[in-house]
């Protein structure tokens, strides 16, 4: 007849084998969990960062259509010509080009009056005033004199700073 219970009688050397690979199977499992554990742990940091991203461009204020003067950028030369008590005032050249580099800037060609606006993507109206260039050169319009009058393409024109400027434009202002 056949015992149906099962042999009490383990050897020593079975038992150690049976530790052995209950050893091996318990750090296997503990691997498998920690590789379960970062693999989440690095998915929620990358949805964080996508989720970020999406709430940080959906929170921008939508650009108005009427403020916006090109959606891929431009590339303009108005000239400017500055007369402070009669005498032609030469700026610097490299205005706004440094670490960072504006849109609103000069280059050599600042002698001849030529200031360069550069701007990719969206171009707000806002970005294209004369005072985007004497911000950009670290000064206010009013601050080279009194009594500044200034012509636009040979229109006396009172807009100073807020003047949109255009392509190609001549800008004339005299200071006394």
């Amino acid at each position: 007849m056949e015992n149906s219970q099962p042999n009490e009688y383990v050897s020593r050397k079975e038992r150690k084998e049976q530790a052995k690979l209950e050893a091996k199977n318990s750090a296997a499992q503990k691997r498998r969990t920690e590789k379960v554990v970062r693999l989440i742990g690095w998915s929620l940091v990358v949805a964080a960062i996508i989720g970020s991203l999406v709430w940080f461009i959906m929170s921008q204020p939508k650009i108005p259509d009427a403020e916006i003067i090109s959606r891929n950028g431009l590339h303009w030369h108005p000239a400017l010509e500055i007369y402070v008590k009669g005498e032609k005032m030469e700026f610097p050249a490299n205005i706004g080009i440094g670490a960072t580099h504006q849109p609103v800037h000069t280059h050599e060609d600042a002698k001849e009056g030529v200031v360069h606006l550069e701007f990719e993507g969206p171009v707000r109206k806002s970005d294209t005033t004369l005072g985007k260039f004497f911000k950009s050169w670290g000064k206010d319009i009013r601050s080279l004199g009194a009594n500044v009058t200034m012509t636009v393409n040979g229109q006396e024109n009172m807009d100073l700073e807020n003047y949109q400027i255009q392509d190609k434009d001549q800008i004339v202002l005299m200071y006394e």
